[in-house]
């Protein structure tokens, strides 16, 4: 393990990554300074009086330094003082190089990827208790062969399998269709349709005839895996009738694809083939026509399969009360519900859900709560779903009170509130701050069976680092693992940008040790957050060795990460230091923002270069990389 360098001398193996997604407090000179989209702008407030040394690191180095090694002066910040004034310039003129202010330097990474294949090779042996044996076939016959197939299939060794079947193939044995077609299925689950596929062409140059559930199965794996124009193929190739399975299989694909209209020509193909269409293809072709052409025409096709004698069900009522409400047609859509019992068909709790979502959406409480009066009397009972749409919009509007009383109703109706019934109030209380009340919320949750996941538990995390609550939401990681959850990157994450926000970088630390015997790798946000609070707290050494331990680990710092260094060096009256960070963050291509150059400025400006300060705040206002009302606000301050 290499020791961090003093800070008075070198600061060797500088490595520092970052997702802009996570603010950051950098500043600790009382003004906020880099929080997302805001650190694109200047603060002039982060240099004041207070506190500006660097502390000893309290730690070992966690790792060598190696690939960056940051060119942060060999030689003392005490040395340089002598000739100050000449320096200072240098490292201006060193600033306004057009390589580094418009920087695009190449940062190389090289991945290397070795792939070792454990081919698998059939013994020398019969097939016993369902493993492989016997390399020579020439003594068995089809019977025989068949039967190795069939227990290798059994067993799921799939590969062995095919490679017996070549063996019959080149032997001119004739394969059973039943176990050659779980092989084509056991191929299909696992996404490997080529050899499916060489598994059908076998058969057919075997002479037997596949079929239609072996062609079924074959086309649905390729649907499956995208690849809609294979399965198509296969519906050319086929050397039996195609049946309905057969079409929905392609006509679902070709929909979800967003490909109507050849859906509509395989629909054709389909009735010239005089294979008639059912209530699913329909329904598939009538759900694609309300996304992709409108509800009017969804209705022609409706209307063209009652003339065929196809009776809708209630899926397909429900698609199209769905497009009717996606529509904004909520009173026909109300009328339709209505009129459903007149063409044979009793509305389901899922077209009551349909309508009662979009009551919700648009505001219409009173009649939501009406509309769920009249399921109860018509005798269809609402289902969670039901009770979770209500509860979610009682959230939204802030009527937490009123949410609390449709849960607490739910076992009257038989229904047991999921994650999805509680998380709504978790994330309105968050939202309100009743941080308290989030905690007894989640304990009720846990007390009756209902374990929240890890989504729930990241937004009650994320809300109390935002409330100041952070020794709360470690408490609350603490006890994950005894509530059935186990905490992710995220979670961690969550806790340790907390943690370092309010100066507690220790226990950050602790976290991100504990998160490493947990077996989960840490991201540029984990050590981000740590490079940006060790830099507030002064902490410049630690910072480095961190930054150093995320490049070592291939997480490539971005423009916040080396900001936060940026700033802490310049803090620590190392401005000399700081600009060869801003030379390595060029370096490896991460290209400076307007706040790399601020805190440089003022920087200069805090260290009493004023007269660089303002000639390099001119030039950069001038090039357009810091804006004017910058340059006019930063000069007022000096």
């Amino acid at each position: 393990m290499g020791s961090v360098m003093p800070t008075d001398t070198c600061y060797g193996g500088l490595i520092l990554p970052i997702s802009p997604s996570i603010g950051y407090q950098t500043s600790a000179f009382g003004c906020s300074y880099g929080h997302g989209e805001s650190l694109g702008s200047a603060h002039f407030c982060m240099f004041s009086p207070k506190t500006s040394s660097t502390n000893g690191c309290s730690m070992k180095a966690r790792v060598s330094s190696r690939s960056l090694r940051c060119k942060i002066s060999t030689c003392s910040e005490k040395g340089r003082s002598k000739n100050r004034r000449k320096g200072t310039r240098d490292m201006v003129d060193a600033i306004l190089k057009p390589e580094v202010i418009g920087g695009n330097g190449v940062a190389r990474w090289e991945e290397q990827h070795s792939f070792n294949p454990n081919g698998s090779k059939i013994s020398n042996e019969i097939v016993s208790n369902g493993s492989v044996s016997g390399g020579y076939w020439g003594n068995m016959d089809d019977s025989e062969s068949n039967e190795v197939v069939r227990r290798l299939v059994r067993n799921g060794q799939l590969p062995e399998a095919l490679t017996v079947l070549e063996n019959m193939a080149g032997n001119g044995e004739m394969p059973d269709i039943i176990p050659c077609t779980s092989l084509i299925r056991g191929f299909c689950k696992m996404g490997q349709t080529k050899k499916a596929t060489k598994v059908l062409e076998i058969i057919e140059g075997s002479g037997a005839v596949p079929d239609v559930i072996t062609y079924n199965i074959l086309i649905s794996g390729y649907c499956k895996s995208g690849e809609v124009e294979n399965a198509l193929k296969v519906l050319d190739r086929m050397s039996c009738a195609p049946d309905v399975v057969t079409y929905n299989t392609i006509l679902r694909s070709l929909c979800d694809k967003g490909r109507l209209k050849q859906a509509m020509d395989v629909l054709d193909y389909m009735l010239h083939k005089e294979c008639f269409p059912d209530v699913i293809t329909y329904t598939i072709l009538i759900e694609a026509t309300c996304k992709e052409s409108g509800v009017a025409e969804a209705m022609k096709l409706l209307d063209e399969m009652r003339r065929r004698g196809c009776k809708p069900d209630v899926v397909t009522y429900n698609v199209l009360i769905n497009g009717i409400c996606k529509e904004g047609r909520l009173e026909e859509a109300i009328k339709f519900l209505n009129d459903m019992g007149s063409y044979g068909c009793q509305p389901n709790v899922i077209t009551h859900n349909i309508i009662l979502r979009s009551l919700c959406s648009t505001g219409r409480w009173v009649d939501a709560e009406k509309l769920l009066a009249d399921m109860v009397e018509k005798g269809c009972g609402p289902s969670v779903v039901t009770f979770n749409i209500l509860i979610n919009f009682l959230c939204r509007k802030g009527l937490l009170g009123r949410a609390i009383n449709i849960l607490e109703k739910m076992p009257e109706y038989g229904c047991t509130p999921n994650s999805l019934s509680y998380n709504p109030l978790l994330h309105g209380f968050c939202k309100e701050k009743k941080m308290e009340r989030a905690i007894e919320y989640l304990d009720i949750m846990v007390s009756r069976g209902c374990y929240p996941d890890i989504v729930t538990y990241n937004t009650l995390l994320t809300a109390l680092c935002k409330n100041g609550k952070v020794d709360v939401a470690v408490d609350v990681l603490r006890e994950l693992g005894n509530k059935g959850c186990s905490p992710v990157l995220i979670t961690y994450n969550t806790v340790i940008d907390g943690l370092a926000k309010i100066g507690d970088t220790k226990q950050a630390i602790e976290l991100l040790d504990e998160m490493l015997a947990r077996g989960l790798h840490p991201d540029v946000i984990t050590y981000s957050s740590l490079v940006a609070g060790l830099s507030r707290e002064g902490k410049v050494d630690e910072a480095i060795n961190f930054f150093s331990e995320m490049e070592d680990r291939g997480i490539k710092p971005n423009a916040i990460t080396y900001n936060s260094l940026i700033l802490g060096l310049c803090k620590a009256h190392k401005t000399a230091s700081a600009i060869d960070v801003l030379a390595y963050m060029v370096s490896r291509g991460c290209i400076p923002t307007e706040a790399t150059y601020n805190i440089l400025i003022e920087g200069l400006a805090h260290e009493g270069e004023v007269k660089e300060a303002l000639k390099l705040l001119n030039e950069l206002s001038s090039r357009g990389v810091v804006k004017r009302s910058t340059a006019q606000h930063a000069a007022v301050q000096m």
